[in-house]
């Protein structure tokens, strides 16, 4: 997230966006031992904060955090509606949470204290809206994400997606598909991935080590109210050169049609209909 904004929460103290908030000897810096969330306030309101609560909650269970009882959906609110208040932007914004274990120690910690820092941004639109210019897609796998019970956590340990990141800029590409260990579909770097394919729509399954996004879940949950037949499963990239459409979901930006992968060109029925009705959730 970039940082335009005066202020940002440490601890529940709210402090300059340029003050210093961690030694060299932090654990979050060190080892990465964090996890973070991304989450979207739309006039006003955050938007499925109960999932987004939900998943950090498990997340620092996963990883031995204590405190995480105290991150419900009525903090998330509170605090991101509060913190685009104190920096004076609307009730349209962005925000990511960090929480991370406090203290110092080596790979052993001191304490398992959860600490947590919360950061702010003007959104871009006023509502989830579909991309008008579809995404142009490749194949990243030069390194593969393993899997496993940390797979599905969106962690500090984020060097998959830091190599991803750089080969889509290199390649001058919208986003990239990263590929499990296995050499199945897993998700692409800061979404997950949907492909409609034979009037069915596939999604990789958490156990090819994608995320458990919170937009996921609500696409998922749209997908089946509305009579799609949808599967999660394991998915061959190959895939991608027999689908009709494929698209992208993330809490920041809803979903994202691609437009083109390799030489293969892409409808958006599907996703058109599920952004419309993603936005009047």
């Amino acid at each position: 997230m970039s940082i335009s904004t005066q202020f940002i929460y440490l601890n529940n103290e709210l402090v300059p966006t340029i003050h210093p908030i961690f030694a060299a000897t932090h654990r979050a810096w060190r080892y990465g031992d964090s996890l973070f969330e991304s989450m979207r306030m739309v006039n006003g309101v955050l938007k499925f904060a109960e999932l987004h609560a939900d998943r950090v909650r498990r997340g620092m269970k996963i990883l031995k955090m204590e405190g995480f009882t105290q991150v419900d959906a009525a903090f998330l609110q509170d605090k991101v509606q509060d913190l685009a208040r104190r920096n004076k932007l609307g009730p349209n914004v962005r925000a990511r949470l960090t929480a991370y274990r406090d203290g110092q120690g080596l790979y052993a910690p001191e304490t398992n204290q959860m600490g947590w820092v919360l950061e702010v941004a003007n959104s871009d639109t006023p509502n989830y809206e579909l991309n008008a210019k579809g995404l142009l897609v490749e194949v990243f796998s030069e390194v593969a994400k393993p899997t496993g019970v940390l797979s599905a956590i969106k962690s500090g340990n984020a060097l998959v997606y830091v190599l991803a990141g750089i080969y889509k800029s290199q390649h001058r590409l919208d986003e990239v598909f990263i590929l499990n260990q296995a050499g199945f579909l897993c998700e692409a770097n800061s979404s997950n991935v949907f492909v409609v394919y034979d009037k069915k729509i596939y999604t990789p399954s958490l156990q090819e080590g994608c995320i458990a996004g919170v937009m996921r879940q609500v696409v998922i949950g749209l997908a089946k109210k509305h009579g799609f037949e949808l599967v999660e499963a394991q998915l061959n990239p190959a895939i991608l050169a027999q689908a009709d459409e494929v698209f992208l979901t993330n809490a920041s930006k809803g979903i994202q049609w691609v437009l083109g992968y390799d030489n293969k060109r892409y409808f958006n029925n599907v996703s058109k209909f599920l952004s419309e009705e993603l936005a009047k959730l």
